[in-house]
């Protein structure tokens, strides 16, 4: 399987206490998204992006900015590393 990578990463935490995540992939993303809890219309709208991204049907970017916005809809967005 092709990795789809993008640019700049997306900092978010993790479960791990004091642990950011520089996420600068789909798969990635997708691996996140999966491990939030308010699965909000934004969640939603990434997890759609991140699927068509990996079919080729959006693009990583695309997939990046829909899931930096369900970062911050879940309150794990950071500014940087």
């Amino acid at each position: 399987m092709t990795t789809h990578w993008f640019s700049p990463p997306v900092y978010v935490k993790t479960d791990r206490p004091g642990v950011t995540y520089g996420c600068n992939n789909v798969e990635g993303a997708a691996e996140e998204l999966l491990k939030w809890t308010k699965m909000g219309p934004k969640w939603r709208k990434a997890v759609q992006l991140c699927i068509d991204a990996v079919e080729d049907r959006a693009t990583p970017e695309e997939a990046r900015k829909a899931f930096e916005a369900a970062a911050k809809e879940e309150g794990v967005l950071r500014s940087s590393g």
